[in-house]
Parts: C-alpha cells; structure tokens; sequence
C-alpha cells in the first residue's frame, strides 16, 4: 500500500490522500534524529524556539477556518466544536513557547551535614532525545500540538504519526512549523503500516514514546520498547458521575448533556455512566431524555450539527452492538438505540444497564450514557470505581460535606464538582490511573516528561 486515502466519515467520501512511509526512509528519520540530537551544536537557542512557536501559532490563526472545516471533515466533530478545538491548539503553542519560562533547575544545600560543606550545587533540565509520538483521531489538531509542539520547545527531535483517519490536520500542522523556521529535520510526520511504525516506537534510538490511543495498543506497544525508553501513555475511560438530592437538575442538564454527547462521546473523559438515587432518577430521566432528543445529529461540516459521526462504519456497529446487547439483558433504551447510517448513532440513554455489560464496564466512545439508581451514595462510589479505568470523575451536589467526601471516596486523578467529567483546560495536568494510562499529560508536565534533570556538584576552594 502507497497511499492512504482519508474519508469524510459523515458521507464515506475520499477527501485526501497521504503517502505511506516505508521503514527505510523512517530508518533514516530516526537516524537522523539520533544525530541531530547527539550533536549538541545542532540545538536551537531557546528564543529562536519561542520565536519559531510563536510564528506557527500566527500562521494558525491565519488559518483558522481552514482548520476548523479539515477537522469537521476528516474527523466528523461539529464545526463549532472544530473551532474551538483549533484556538485551543493555537494558545497550547503559545503555551509552550512561554512555558519555557518555568522551565528550571534549582540549588541544592550541600552543607545540611558535614559531609556535604565545602560544595555548592544546583540542577537544570536537558532534553531526553529523539521522541516518537502516536496520535489518536479524535482531536486531530490538538492533541498532535500536545505532542509536538513541547518536543519542539525543549529542543527534541520528533517523529509525529497521527491516527490513519485524521492525518490531513496534523501535516498541515507540520508544514506550518516548517514555514515558521523549524528546520525539517527536528519534526517529521509520517504514516505507516502498524509493523513499520512498531519498528521506530520499539527501536532503541527512540528516547521517549508518546502515545494517545487505546489501552490495548498503548500497554503492548510499552511492553515492547527498549531498555531505557521513557513514555507516557493516554487511553480512555467509562466516566461516572454522582449526583445527589440537593441539586436543581434543570441547571446540571446542559452540562451532563454537553459532557456526555460532545462529538458524539468521542472523548476519553466523556461523561459515561451516572449514578443517581432512586429518590430522584425518574424525574432527571424524564428531563435529560427531553434534552437528548433535542441534540441535531447530521454532517459534521453543517453549522448546526450537535453530534457528527463516528469515525468509521465499524465504531458505529460496535457502537450498536454494545446497546443491543444491553437491551437483550433487560435494560430499558429510555431515547435513541438505533443506527441512522453507516456512521451515524442515534444519541442514546440507557437505564440500569448490569454493570458486567459493555457499556457499564468498558469505555463506549459513542454517543451513549447510562444511568444507574442507587439507594444512597456508599453505593454509587463503589460501582463508580469498580472497573479497570481511572480518569476524570465528577459530583453534583449543593453539599459541601458530600462534595468533600466524594472527593476522597473517587477514585480519579481529577474530581470535578459541579461539572461535567469531559472539562480540560491544556496546562492542568491530565492524567489516567489504571488501564487509563501511564504518566501525567497537560502542556507544561510534557515538557517536563521530554527533559531531564541533571546536577551540578562543585566543591569551593578553601579559603
């Protein structure tokens, strides 16, 4: 295979193609990686990185509707969602430039004992080396500037592969790093067969890994690198929600809604399963019904689509599937249930799903959330934390004591209160426990994860 041909997911159309890299030319990527690293005259002085970051972030904004109708079509999010997934991708480049700012060492006392007087020391961080990047499709511009633009800031040549259904916004990317005065050598994009691109992650010229994907590929891909590798993995999770007596559900409704529907649920921290008391689940079904029958299913490109499709033909019958069979073992399809096309999936609310079904016990990455009654909150905690996934969780309460305690009670490495589970903002740290993943994900703790802390240890002439 030459070329990839990249589909429009809402109409199957091909939009674009991409050639494939063969493992020869990534061999001499990464070789010359390794090369332009080991020579350390090579490396760009930091202000002419935060210049170059600083062009490209202009050459962005530029271009923003470009942007914006590319991630709409070869990704299927809505175009409003589009643009705003495009200005978060121009400040995280602005973010990395001024990160650089904070990015330092620190001075160490010697003399706390007697063995260490005499000697001052201090530390500073230098990059790891040659990082290659795998990206998922679900925020083809964003998460490719996660990945690239911190390798880019601390001087680490990267090798960037974005998913095979959404390449077009990560090499329009690269080309405008390139126009900006990056020199080709420290980024390169490619895609490639899944044997070949094994090859560069597993090689040991590769200093660190970064990957967003699934947890299948992402825990095999971890198992195989070679000694030395560092990397940091982002998968996904099944999202729960807690939500108590004392909230005004018309006020939580957009929010739960916006969580849990946002393209089409697409997200790792989509809002996936709510737990609610018996006291109170008749009526927010009722009223969260009436608000996901309201949601505009249609082409992604329209400017009042709500929910575009799922990235490919075989999403949506997985999709389909993990309902039908939630449906069969008795639980209640309260909206939704249904295919509309080849990709796209009725927005669905299920009830009381049993919690070793699918769409209660792996994460559905569709337009799909659940809702559980519970007979008090002990309850709710313990089925909200009783699967291999630990992501982001939330709380709706009026209560401080009940938000305190759940707090504790979660287990996530975030705890939103009174928000929806899908909230991020790109210098908070973002970070999966459990099969969710490995390492800690938002702009400046990469930069960091791509730098290494070295000291320095001086012994004073005496006096």
């Amino acid at each position: 295979m030459n070329q990839l041909d990249v589909l429009n997911p809402s109409t199957g159309e091909v939009i674009g193609q991409v050639a494939f890299s063969n493992w020869d030319q990534l061999d001499q990527y990464l070789q010359q990686a390794h090369e332009t690293f080991a020579d350390k005259s090579q490396r760009t002085p930091a202000h002419e990185r935060t210049a170059i970051l600083k062009r490209c972030a202009q050459l962005m904004k530029e271009q923003q509707d470009d942007f914006a109708m590319l991630i709409a079509t070869e990704g299927g999010k809505p175009l409003k969602d589009a643009y705003v997934e495009v200005i978060r991708a121009i400040d995280g480049v602005e973010l990395c430039a001024n990160e650089l700012h904070n990015l330092k060492g620190e001075q160490i006392p010697m003399d706390l004992t007697a063995a260490g007087a005499g000697r001052m020391a201090f530390t500073y961080r230098e990059p790891i080396g040659p990082v290659v990047a795998v990206s998922a499709f679900n925020h083809p511009l964003n998460l490719i500037v996660h990945q690239v633009a911190p390798a880019i800031a601390v001087n680490c040549p990267i090798l960037i592969k974005p998913a095979n259904d959404t390449p077009l916004s990560a090499q329009k990317f690269v080309e405008l790093l390139y126009q900006a005065g990056l020199d080709q050598k420290w980024c390169r994009f490619f895609v490639a067969e899944n044997e070949d691109t094994e090859r560069v992650v597993t090689d040991p010229r590769t200093a660190f890994f970064s990957f967003i994907g699934s947890s299948k590929v992402g825990w095999y891909l971890r198992s195989q690198l070679a000694p030395g590798t560092r990397c940091a993995l982002e998968h996904g999770g099944a999202a729960p929600v807690i939500i108590d007596d004392t909230v005004d559900i018309d006020a939580i409704l957009p929010a739960i809604v916006k969580g849990g529907f946002y393209h089409s649920g697409q997200v790792c921290v989509s809002v996936q399963r709510i737990y609610i008391t018996n006291n109170t689940i008749d009526v927010f079904a009722k009223k969260l019904v009436e608000q996901v029958n309201l949601l505009v299913v249609g082409d992604a490109r329209e400017a009042d689509t709500e929910c575009g499709p799922l990235i490919r033909p075989a999403e949506c019958q997985r999709v389909a599937d993990w309902v039908d069979e939630a449906r069969n073992a008795g639980a209640q399809i309260l909206t939704g249930g249904k295919k509309l096309s080849q990709t796209h999936y009725e927005p669905t609310v299920i009830l009381n799903p049993n919690d070793d079904l699918k769409v209660s016990a792996m994460e559905i990455f569709g337009p799909v959330v659940c809702l559980y009654g519970v007979d008090n909150l002990k309850s709710a905690y313990k089925r909200a934390n009783n699967v291999p996934y630990s992501f982001q969780a939330s709380v709706f309460s009026n209560s401080l004591e009940t938000v305190l305690h759940a707090q504790h009670e979660l287990d996530a490495s975030t705890v939103l209160i009174n928000d929806h589970t899908a909230f991020r903002v790109d210098w908070m740290p973002f970070a999966g426990r459990k099969q969710s993943g490995y390492g800690v994900g938002g702009i400046p703790y990469t930069m960091r994860d791509l730098t290494e802390e070295k000291m320095v240890i001086m012994k004073l002439p005496t006096s």
